[in-house]
């Protein structure tokens, strides 16, 4: 465990916390002509890191000093429209809730040429021990983090897809 944060900040944190400079790369192109559906998640992922890493503290930096590290437990995407080659876009963060060793996060995937939404993630991310295996809470100065991060996104409006659930809709 560590008793200092490696990286990151104490806050204010931007609302949402908004990862820049993304670039959907050749390589991440289908056989339709747009971002396979498999590299939103990397897309996602990289975006995440940078968030847990910069912001609060619980990236690379962390995983290496404290044995243990967060693991993403479940993720939810949408997709909203598509992203073709060498589409510049944002992936914007905002903290829904957290406990000891839990973070519900949700991101949208924005289009810098039009603003629009082209992919939302709901995520689950839980801190697990190197060690053990098993679930571990995180340090106290990461949950003064979240809960400030967590505070400061308290005025974002709710996006449809949080909690939607996954199904065929049926006229009754």
């Amino acid at each position: 465990m560590t008793d200092t944060p490696p990286t990151g900040h104490d806050g204010p944190y931007p609302a949402p916390v908004e990862v820049g400079g993304r670039r959907v790369a050749p390589e991440w192109i289908d056989y339709n002509g747009h971002m396979n559906v498999g590299y939103y998640g990397i897309a996602f992922d990289q975006a995440l890191d940078v968030v847990l890493s910069d912001h609060l503290g619980i990236g690379v930096e962390f995983v290496k000093a404290a044995g243990q590290g967060p693991y993403v437990v479940q993720s939810h995407l949408h997709f909203l429209a598509e992203l073709l080659e060498g589409a510049r876009f944002a992936v914007r963060f905002r903290l829904l809730d957290h406990d000891a060793k839990r973070l519900h996060l949700f991101a949208s995937m924005v289009a810098d040429a039009t603003g629009a939404t082209c992919a939302t993630q709901e995520v689950m991310v839980m801190n697990v021990d190197h060690g053990s295996g098993r679930p571990a809470p995180y340090p106290g100065w990461a949950l003064r983090r979240f809960a400030r991060m967590r505070a400061d996104h308290a005025g974002l409006p709710a996006a449809v897809q949080i909690g939607a659930p996954l199904g065929i809709r049926r006229d009754r």
